[in-house]
């Protein structure tokens, strides 16, 4: 399968709409997510990562290649399946989080720097590919979604995990756009967590895409402890309040602190809050 140009790709993101400028977006969202320390944040997903390789059913011997991987929850969960890992991404800074787990739990996996867009593989040279809460954040969906195809072979499996619009993280990014527009044009991350739209972009290439809601629990001590955290370490959230003057910062900080306190399902205690998000598993078609 041929790599989408990028005229190709930007038709897709609406007629007569404003195009994105995709080359200055990633160069932009690589420095925000190499702020802060996302794998302070990461490490509580690994139960994500752990799910979805079951769901992928992700068995001993296959090649699988982790995209957008973080600090490599999915790729630690392959490699605990004995898989043959390669774990990528493009802040490199988050792939030595994930070599320094994988040393410390002695695993074998081969990291890369690569960019979703434009993976630096073979066709066909995967059985597998998986990300959590990874590749819905590359800027042109259609062309990520091209490339993961491309590089599983056919009758391979895609195993995504994606925040929905309605869940948590999405309505925390939904916030933060009241605040900080996103670029015009650009589509929502978490358009990802939307059974059609995976159709959209995988059906043609699709035997099957087989999907389920799941929720993760976010675990803190109290919304001031989770805000604190995500400001530190989460860089869509640090960018935000950095872009903001002191009653902007109070305004969205008073916004995701009425956000928490509304989920939370642990009373006073502590904070519990559900985020939904779709765990999807699609089929390449065999040619």
């Amino acid at each position: 399968m041929d790599k989408p140009t990028q005229s190709t790709s930007t038709l897709t993101q609406g007629r007569g709409a404003a195009q994105p400028d995709f080359a200055v977006i990633k160069r932009r969202q690589q420095a925000t997510w190499a702020s802060g320390d996302f794998a302070v944040i990461g490490v509580t997903l690994q139960i994500v990562g752990e799910t979805l390789a079951e769901a992928a059913d992700i068995r001993a011997g296959e090649t699988v290649l982790d995209v957008a991987a973080g600090n490599g929850n999915a790729s630690l969960a392959a490699a605990h399946r004995f898989a043959r890992v390669t774990s990528t991404d493009y802040v490199p800074a988050l792939l030595d989080k994930g070599r320094a787990r994988a040393e410390a739990e002695g695993l074998k996996i081969d990291f890369r720097v690569a960019d979703a867009e434009d993976l630096p593989f073979a066709d066909s040279a995967f059985d597998v590919a998986l990300s959590t809460f990874g590749v819905m954040f590359a800027p042109d969906h259609v062309r990520s979604s091209s490339e993961l195809l491309r590089v599983v072979r056919p009758g391979g499996r895609i195993g995504l995990a994606s925040w929905t619009p309605r869940g948590l993280v999405g309505q925390l990014f939904k916030t933060i756009g009241k605040y900080v527009p996103p670029p015009a044009g650009l589509r929502s991350p978490s358009m990802w967590g939307n059974e059609d739209y995976l159709h959209e972009l995988f059906g043609a290439q699709a035997a099957g895409i087989r999907v389920t809601r799941r929720t993760f629990l976010f675990r803190y001590a109290s919304t001031g402890h989770w805000l604190q955290v995500f400001k530190d370490y989460y860089g869509p959230v640090q960018k935000a309040f950095a872009a903001l003057d002191g009653p902007g910062q109070a305004a969205l900080e008073a916004d995701i602190t009425g956000m928490l306190q509304g989920a939370n399902t642990a009373g006073g205690a502590s904070l519990v809050v559900p985020s939904e998000y779709l765990e999807a598993v699609i089929v390449k078609r065999s040619e």
